[in-house]
């Protein structure tokens, strides 16, 4: 679930919505989902000072509550 909601925020965010993907990495307390965009996307996703990477983190944690694994999001370029 978290993985989908990634996957449609980004493809909001950027300008060219085929090139997101995002891998989700099952640990065993947590979950590491890696998104990745266009090279000339990564600021869009990223944002002035961090702030959409932010909250985007703080969505994920909100919706991840109600499971017992934490949920790490990485942008890779």
């Amino acid at each position: 679930m978290e993985r989908d909601l990634v996957e449609y925020i980004a493809k909001s965010l950027v300008d060219d919505p085929s090139a997101v993907s995002v891998t989700a990495v099952d640990g065993d307390k947590s979950v590491l989902l890696e998104l990745r965009v266009a090279e000339g996307d990564v600021g869009k996703v990223i944002g002035k000072h961090g702030r959409i990477a932010k909250a985007l983190r703080t969505i994920l944690s909100a919706s991840a509550s109600h499971s017992a694994k934490r949920v790490v999001l990485e942008i890779l370029d």
